[in-house]
């Protein structure tokens, strides 16, 4: 086997072993699922996004909260009897705000309780998650964080913070334009967290 070929072999393996190795953690992790949902007698759906859990030849792929997140866990949720409980692990840096709510307000419409366990961090959309639980369980370094939503690469505080600092005549029309948008996310968002908050937090 010459030179060449020995190369594309090992380019080969290299690229096979992330994807094994995956397929071998995912097996563990569903045998050590159906343990405990068969301890806790509630169903167990994870939200987890690691970075080193996905790799390809040596470079991590970063992973937010996405519309396939959603879909999995309303298909998750859509399966499971309504009476049940639901444990739902997070450990996520967030994501699609669209994807955050959908999740929240299938929660909410269940009759079970559902209880969301962060081990670590749970930031914005995920966050916005756990607001939608009937109970939070948290381990004693881990985090919540702001749900403040981003305007492309943008937070929206800042874009609003931005156009009421500086005269308008000074402002490109870009910067308004995403300042607009930016509030009205916003707005949006203090909506979305009454309208979770009211469920088990009734306005006095």
């Amino acid at each position: 086997m010459d030179i060449v070929s020995l190369f594309w072999l090992f380019v080969m393996i290299s690229s096979l072993q992330p994807i094994l190795r995956q397929r071998l953690i995912e097996a563990a992790r569903q045998r050590l699922i159906a343990r405990i949902e068969e301890q806790r007698k509630s169903r167990l759906i994870l939200i987890v996004h690691r970075q080193e859990t996905m790799r390809l030849l040596g470079f991590p792929v970063l992973k937010y909260l996405s519309m396939e997140d959603s879909e999995d866990v309303l298909r998750a949720l859509e399966s499971t009897d309504e009476d049940r409980d639901i444990d739902l692990v997070l450990h996520t840096p967030g994501g699609l705000v669209i994807a955050a709510l959908q999740i929240a307000r299938a929660i909410q419409r269940r009759r079970g309780k559902t209880r969301v366990i962060v081990p670590h961090y749970a930031m914005s959309g995920g966050t916005l998650i756990a607001l939608a639980a009937d109970k939070i369980i948290m381990s004693k370094n881990a985090v919540l964080g702001p749900i403040d939503p981003q305007i492309g690469e943008f937070p929206a505080p800042s874009l609003v913070a931005l156009r009421r600092s500086k005269d308008i005549n000074e402002t490109d029309d870009r910067t308004l334009i995403l300042a607009d948008i930016a509030e009205k996310a916003l707005d949006q968002m203090r909506h979305a967290v009454a309208e979770l908050l009211a469920k088990n937090y009734p306005a006095e």
